[in-house]
C-alpha cells in the first residue's frame, strides 16, 4: 500500500526517535488519548506501546490516511475515526475528556487551539508539534513582541511549556519552516472574574490594532471611552491575563 498524500498542509514525520520524544512529553497518567492528523501513525505507534493506555481515538480527514492506518494497526484499544477535528463533537466522542496530541497541520494549528478552549473543561492536556513561530507566540510572556491573542487566552486557561525545536529534515516532504512541540496543561482557573464572551471581545479588539493605547484599540468594540484608568493608556502586549481580566470588568 502507498503512503498517503500531504494534505491540508500538513509535512509527515519520519523520525521514530522525534516521535517517541513528543509522546514522552504527553504525561504517561492518561489513559484516553486522542491523537489528531496521524497520517502514517508514527506517533499512533509510540502511543500504543504505553502501558497505561486503555483509549486512543485516531481522527483523520484524509481518506488515503485512514485505509492507510486501519491496514497498519490493529490493537483493540484503537479506533480510527475519518472526520474533521474541527467539526467533531468532542463532547460526545470523549464523555470523560481526552487528553490531546499530534502533529498539526500548519494551516489549521490556530483553530484547532481555539478549538482546544471551546473545549477546555474536558481537555487536560495538549501536546502539539506546530510551527515554531506559532509556538513561541503562544508561550510568549507579556511584553514580548510575539505575545498576541492566543497567547493571552490560552494561558488563561493552561500552563504553556515550549518543549523544544524540531529540524525540517525529519519530515516528508520537509517543510520551509521549524518546527516546535508545545505543552498545554490545564491549570486550576474554573471561571474568570469576568464577563467571559466579552473577555475574548476585549482581547481580540485589543490586539486587532496592537500598535495603538487601549483607549484608542477598544473604541471599535465599545466605542467612545469617557473614563480613565491607567490599562486604557498601555498597549495589549504590555497587558497579563489578569490585567485584560481587569480591563474587561471596566466594561462588563
Amino acid at each position: 500500500m502507498v503512503r498517503p498524500k500531504k494534505h491540508l498542509g500538513q509535512h509527515f514525520l519520519k523520525d521514530a526517535n522525534i516521535a517517541r520524544k513528543i509522546t514522552a512529553c504527553l504525561d504517561a497518567t492518561f489513559t484516553t488519548v486522542c491523537e489528531i492528523g496521524p497520517g502514517t501513525g508514527i506517533l499512533t505507534q509510540s502511543l500504543l506501546e504505553r502501558e497505561n493506555l486503555s483509549e486512543l481515538t485516531l481522527i483523520e480527514i484524509d481518506t488515503e490516511s485512514v485505509e492507510y492506518l486501519n491496514n497498519h494497526f490493529s490493537d483493540a484499544r484503537l479506533r480510527v475515526l475519518e472526520a474533521d477535528f474541527l467539526k467533531s463533537n468532542l463532547q460526545g466522542l470523549f464523555p470523560d475528556g481526552t487528553a490531546l496530541i499530534g502533529n498539526f497541520p500548519y494551516n489549521i494549528s490556530s483553530q484547532i487551539f481555539f478549538k482546544v478552549l471551546e473545549n477546555r473543561n474536558r481537555i487536560p492536556e495538549v501536546v502539539g508539534m506546530i510551527q515554531k513561530e506559532v509556538a513561541e507566540r503562544i508561550a510568549a510572556p507579556p511584553g514580548s513582541k510575539t505575545y498576541g491573542i492566543l497567547s493571552v487566552l490560552l494561558q488563561s486557561w493552561y500552563d504553556i511549556e515550549y518543549c523544544f525545536t524540531v529540524n525540517e529534515t525529519v519530515f516528508f516532504p520537509p517543510p520551509k519552516v521549524k518546527s516546535a512541540v508545545i505543552r498545554l496543561r490545564r491549570n486550576e482557573t474554573v471561571t474568570l472574574d469576568c464577563d467571559e464572551k466579552l473577555f475574548f471581545k476585549v482581547v481580540k479588539a485589543a490586539f486587532g490594532q496592537r500598535r495603538k493605547t487601549l483607549r484608542n484599540a477598544l473604541k471599535v468594540l465599545l466605542g467612545h471611552i469617557d473614563f480613565d484608568h491607567p490599562l486604557l493608556g498601555r498597549r495589549a502586549e504590555q497587558l497579563s491575563v489578569t490585567d485584560f481580566v481587569t480591563l474587561t470588568r471596566l466594561f462588563g
